[in-house]
């Protein structure tokens, strides 16, 4: 055996050591990160781990994840019930930790400025804890940050120079108390960004039109696009429009003496000529008066004035209906209760604009004696009177309590008006997105029942009329209205004729040619995207496109809580069949129609799921 010189025997023992050392040193530092997390209370489990007699990497420490040279990578410690404070001096350093998320806890205290020490954290999570203070600064100083996630906290202050992490790509600090002006993010970087239900103020920034008006709503103090209520003039511009009118004004007074002078020296001219000779000056005739069109104004509310220039009746405002020449009547479909009905009634009477969608707009009408009723008024659809009566006395045949049936509908060859009674509950887009979404109670039980309410009776109606030829067409959650009972219930079913693939409220990314079952998948498709909806309280925009894009990143990444609403979580929703719902939701938003369950089979799968919720809820009781 050869001889070796005796430092190398001692650098490698020496380097032995120390490897050991700093094993060990991490399992300590893990563990009192741990008992100030947990504040000293650690789960009795010994399947558990984080104890001293094992390895963080090799003894299966519940949430830690390693390298395959057994360095920690990532920590994740939610929904445990944690009720201690967060160390972060602990966690920056330890180098090799890139990932930290102790979300769903009630982790509580303010967070030390120490992130100057974490430059190799790439994912932060401390959403749904009740962490308070003002954010460190140092936290801008986090040049590989990816992804940060503080939501639902009760942090104040303004936010850190965060717009100098060049790489981020996820920002959500929505439901705390955070202040200030928002900075100007690289938007066309960021993939997630929601600053909702705050207290900033001033203009929101330019979003580069990747982030609708939900990104920053719940702020009171905010104003400007994509919000409705515009920003107030800054000084700086009413000083210059003040500059302005001084110009204006006195350019008027200079032009106004031009005109003075011209006509004094024309005046001087014409006496000089008429004393040589005299000139004959022809009388010339002021031009008559073009007489114009003009509109009555009066005082009432409207339809659509809109439909002045297309219809056989007339609008004399913006906001008063009235009825120059009427072809035909409203007709009262068999199963109305509103006999007495007129059409002249139905156009004078006091209206609200409720909305525009893609193929026409609705409207409330109003009555004095109180019964109130919603006009659906279409545009552009290619239908004889003839096919379109047919069509709206079958689906008025067809009876489902969980389905809106028309009231009544006219026909002429340019307008199209169906009329409902009147819900006063909103729709199921107000109650996920609207402003007063956080005064009413939407939790996961009643998302399931909405979902299966709807799939049963879209499953009905599928039965009931496709041998007519009759689908919904525009799904959407705009479409599902709430009655006095808070029940679910379709409206606008059969408002629209699918024959190709542009017919759906979003857009299926269908292949191939469309066969005569796909206007069924063309709704199976569009009610995907309201489970979608339902399960992550994001809005369906750019045809569904960019959510579904965005769940199915999730969903690969292996982070499928990420996908449903922090409310839900916080509630503490089964996250097991909340992931069964969404596996629907999946299926039915299949690119390929061939591939979309039908409606009957959709509305089994979610009923499973609600019979499961309804056990699991016996069982706990």
């Amino acid at each position: 055996m050869g001889k070796f010189p005796i430092w190398v025997f001692l650098l490698s023992l020496t380097l032995l050591f120390y490897s050991s050392v700093s094993v060990e040193d991490v399992k300590q530092s893990l563990l009192k990160f741990f008992d100030e997390l947990s504040g000293g209370v650690r789960p009795a489990d010994p399947a558990f781990g984080w104890n001293a007699t094992s390895d963080p990497c090799t003894g299966n420490w519940t949430g830690v994840d390693c390298t395959k040279q057994l360095a920690v990578k990532r920590v994740a410690l939610e929904g445990l019930g944690l009720a201690g404070t967060l160390d972060m001096e602990i966690i920056c350093s330890l180098e090799s930790i890139s990932v930290l998320s102790i979300q769903k806890n009630s982790v509580a205290g303010e967070i030390p400025d120490v992130f100057s020490n974490c430059k190799q954290m790439t994912h932060l999570y401390f959403a749904s804890n009740k962490l308070s203070g003002k954010l460190p600064s140092s936290l801008s100083s986090l040049n590989n940050l990816k992804k940060l996630d503080i939501s639902s906290n009760n942090f104040s202050g303004e936010l850190p120079d965060l717009p100098r992490i060049s790489g981020l790509l996820m920002l959500l600090v929505e439901n705390n108390n955070l202040s200030g002006q928002i900075p100007q993010f690289d938007f066309a970087n960021l993939q997630q960004f929601n600053l909702s239900f705050n207290n900033f103020s001033g203009p929101v920034p330019n979003l580069d039109g990747r982030f609708d008006e939900t990104s920053v709503m719940g702020n009171p103090q905010l104003c400007g696009k994509p919000l409705k209520n515009a920003c107030p003039p800054s000084k700086h511009s009413k000083s210059k429009s003040k500059t302005g009118e001084i110009i204006l004004m006195y350019l008027g007074y200079i032009l106004l003496a031009a005109v003075f002078l011209s006509f004094f020296l024309f005046k001087l001219l014409s006496r000089k000529k008429t004393d040589g000779q005299k000139l004959p000056l022809e009388n010339k005739k002021t031009d008559s008066v073009k007489e114009a069109k003009t509109t009555k104004i009066s005082s009432g509310s409207s339809i659509d004035h809109k439909i002045a220039s297309r219809s056989e009746y007339s609008i004399h405002s913006p906001n008063d209906l009235s009825v120059s020449m009427v072809s035909q009547s409203l007709v009262i479909l068999t199963r109305s209760s509103e006999k007495g009905l007129r059409f002249e009634d139905l156009l004078k009477a006091p209206a609200e604009l409720l909305g525009r969608g893609r193929y026409g707009s609705l409207y409330r009408v109003m009555f004095g004696n109180g019964s109130d009723l919603a006009v659906k008024r279409i545009k552009d659809w290619a239908i004889s009177k003839e096919e379109f009566q047919s069509r709206m006395e079958k689906i008025d045949q067809t009876k489902h309590p969980n389905v809106m049936a028309p009231v009544a509908f006219y026909c002429s060859k340019e307008e199209k008006l169906v009329v409902y009674e009147f819900q006063q509950n909103g729709s199921l887009f107000k109650l996920l997105h609207g402003s007063d979404q956080n005064d009413r109670t939407f939790d996961w039980g009643s998302r399931l029942s909405v979902a299966s309410t709807i799939a049963e009776a879209l499953a009905y109606m599928h039965n009931e009329l496709y041998e007519e030829g009759i689908v919904h067409g525009n799904l959407k959650s705009s479409n599902i209205i709430f009655n006095s009972n808070m029940d679910a219930c379709i409206s606008e079913y059969g408002l629209m004729v699918t024959d190709d693939k542009s017919s759906s409220g979003h857009i299926p990314m269908d292949q191939g040619r469309v066969q005569p079952n796909d206007t069924l998948k063309s709704d199976v498709y569009n009610f995907g995207f309201i489970l979608l909806e339902l399960l992550t309280g994001k809005l369906v925009q750019n045809n569904g496109l960019d959510l579904a894009r965005w769940v199915h990143s999730v969903v690969r990444e292996e982070w499928t809580v990420e996908v449903f609403e922090k409310a839900l979580i916080v509630e503490g929703a089964s996250e097991e069949r909340m992931v069964n719902l969404l596996q629907v939701a999946l299926k039915c938003i299949n690119p390929s129609p061939a591939a979309r369950p039908p409606m009957n089979q959709v509305a089994n799968m979610i009923n499973n799921i609600k019979e499961e919720e309804e056990r699991s809820m016996v069982s706990e009781a």
